[in-house]
């Protein structure tokens, strides 16, 4: 089969002929339909991200179809349509135990992190981690929710977002367009901060009730202007440059919640003195839980989240979506379509 393939940081991907893979007891094999680039790519590709494993196929956003399954998984699973989660903990310490295999210490497989992943014709994966998916989501529309929209979901959950919450959402992509619309669900007033004029707008259309431009006004005070000066009960930093990571901490309220999602080269700096007088709390959110998962496809299937797509293309022109999204050209999710 065709893959696209790591082979560590600061190499080019390279599009190859590999194995396909066969289910194993418990596994399926999925024949991928979509699968979505997510800002993670650029991460392993400059080395920010490195988990020691080359080569592998990335893709953690992971659409298709059960191609075959292997021992003591129905038979009846075969050609359902399916949206994958990409953690297999080890089912055994507590925090798999609590359901919280994204942060479990002993995983089984982490697909297109330390396991192959989706750019990719086929993956193969747990059973229990192939989800039926509706047939009212396409598969490129569904292919964002695998990470984009569950993402926003765990953060939110993470950060206790409430009715009359204002919350700022430091970064506007698919991630951002997620959190934008599942805090605005949960009653809260959501203001959008980024750079790119066209991204702003659409988080504005996704419920947003007001946008700042990075870059042009001073973000932390525009916020605090925003908020009648009480500053933002949670901030989600999905950027987390020196730069932003000092206006998402100075817009922060009284008891305020910075989370963190995103990540650079760059280190946080606060002194503890802001935190103590402010009950302040600095966190942080990483994936989400396969009960997410399940949620964020009935968010997409009732209407109630809506992914961002901005371009569709076939397996061989990945690095166009690579490329468009390190330069900041794509105005939600590139999906390749293997």
């Amino acid at each position: 089969m065709r893959a696209i393939r790591y082979h560590g940081p600061r190499k080019p991907l390279q599009l190859e002929q590999i194995a396909t893979p066969a289910p194993g007891p418990g596994d399926v094999l999925v024949r991928v339909s979509a699968a979505g680039v997510c800002h993670t790519e650029l991460h392993f590709l400059s080395g920010l991200l490195d988990l020691g494993v080359a080569p592998l196929t990335l893709g953690h956003e992971i659409v298709g179809r059960v191609e075959a399954v292997g021992e003591g998984v129905p038979r009846e699973r075969v050609g359902e349509r399916v949206i994958l989660y990409y953690y297999a903990g080890c089912g055994r310490c507590p925090h798999c135990l609590r359901g919280d295999e994204n942060l479990c210490d002993a995983l089984r497989a982490e697909h297109g992190f330390v396991t192959d992943g989706g750019f990719a014709e086929y993956v193969r994966v747990p059973a229990r981690n192939a989800v039926p998916l509706p047939d009212a989501i396409g598969d490129a529309e569904a292919a964002p929710i695998g990470c984009g929209v569950t993402t926003a979901v765990h953060a939110a959950n993470l950060a206790g977002v409430g009715l009359g919450d204002w919350v700022v959402v430091f970064g506007v992509g698919a991630v951002g367009y997620g959190l934008v619309q599942v805090a605005r669900l949960r009653g809260a007033r959501v203001i959008a901060v980024g750079r790119t004029p066209e991204k702003l707008e659409r988080a504005r259309a996704l419920g947003a009730e007001a946008t700042v431009r990075a870059g042009v006004e001073d973000v932390a005070a525009r916020l605090r202007e925003l908020t009648g000066g009480r500053g933002a009960d949670v901030v989600f930093e999905l950027v987390a440059t020196r730069e932003t990571m000092a206006a998402s901490s100075r817009a922060l309220a009284k008891r305020g919640r910075l989370v963190f999602v995103g990540y650079s080269e760059d280190t946080f700096e606060i002194h503890p003195i802001q935190l103590v007088v402010g009950e302040q709390v600095v966190t942080a959110s990483v994936g989400n839980t396969l009960a997410e998962l399940q949620a964020a496809v009935e968010l997409v299937a009732a209407g109630r989240v809506k992914t961002v797509v901005d371009r569709v293309l076939p397996l061989e022109r990945f690095q166009e979506g690579i490329d468009a999204l390190a330069a900041g050209r794509l105005v939600g999710r590139a999906v390749l379509a293997p």
